[in-house]
């Protein structure tokens, strides 16, 4: 074999050796693409997937359970439909030896919601001075409309002053009422931690009367109450039950108190609905508070 023809097969050898090695280049990148593109389309429908999911779903977060126990139907009951009888022969009861200036008059623009005056509470769950003023308020309540049931039960904090009174928890409670529209807020749970949020306008409410305090209690922007009006100290150590029981009798402190606040807030209210329910807000003990306010 000549020294061409050595030259000639070797230079075949490579071309065949160059070209096979480009074929399995070329097999590789075929194969990285195909993988690739299965990935890539893999990951397309997980994406679509979420978008769909995330569409669908609402926009608002799920509100969490609400406070508390809920409370037999006879502590519901008796703290409900307090007899106006009972009320009466209660009257001022022990309040004004409490807290001479039991209610505020304020002036500002009306605050009504939807169409109604509102009374707006904003508290917390661990203070004992709310615990306190939530019993007059749901009996006070009770006699213009209908607090949802059960009403549910807690215990104010266990390191502040009152420790542990039995209460309730006006968080998640509906109302309804022709008369009055009730907005509460209970701003912070019984470990201090938050709970409701206030909106710009509430917010502006409590810091302008009563900075920071609970509670604080607007009746449609004509009156206030921000401290509270009876001695807390009469629930000391009682039940739910008991102190169900006690509003019931009006020679009780509890009926002092609890009734004896109950009926002013009831005179605060009827200022604000135009004395109406009449059934309410024209009994003797309701009008002479009334005037007094």
């Amino acid at each position: 074999m000549g020294k061409a023809t050595r030259i000639r097969q070797q230079n075949a050898r490579e071309k065949i050796a160059a070209q096979r090695a480009a074929e399995r280049r070329a097999e590789m990148r075929r194969r990285m693409f195909i993988t690739g593109g299965s990935i890539i389309g893999v990951v397309a429908i997980v994406v679509a997937f979420i978008v769909i999911k995330l569409a669908s779903s609402p926009s608002t977060t799920k509100p969490g359970p609400a406070s508390g126990t809920a409370l037999p139907a006879s502590v519901t009951n008796s703290l409900t439909t307090v007899p106006a009888t009972t009320l009466n022969t209660v009257g001022k009861g022990s309040v004004l030896s409490y807290n001479p200036s039991p209610v505020n008059a304020i002036s500002g623009s009306p605050l009504n919601s939807p169409g109604k005056p509102e009374m707006l509470y904003i508290g917390a769950e661990f203070c004992p001075y709310c615990a306190a003023m939530r019993w007059p308020m749901a009996i006070a309540l009770s006699r213009f409309g209908t607090l949802s049931t059960p009403l549910r039960g807690i215990h104010s904090s266990s390191s502040d002053v009152f420790p542990s009174t039995a209460t309730l928890t006006f968080y998640k409670t509906g109302y309804s009422s022709r008369y009055l529209t009730f907005v509460p807020v209970e701003n912070e749970k019984v470990d201090h931690s938050p709970l409701q949020a206030t909106t710009s306008q509430q917010q502006a409410l409590w810091q302008k009367y009563n900075p920071n305090s609970y509670p604080f209690i607007d009746f449609g922007n004509k009156f206030m109450i921000k401290a509270p009006i009876y001695d807390p100290g009469v629930l000391k150590g009682m039940t739910w039950s008991q102190i169900a029981a006690a509003v019931q009798n009006p020679s009780s402190p509890v009926a002092q108190g609890v009734d004896g606040a109950a009926n002013y807030i009831t005179a605060a209210i009827c200022q604000t609905t135009n004395n109406q329910p009449a059934s309410v807000c024209t009994s003797p003990t309701i009008k002479t508070l009334a005037g007094g306010l």
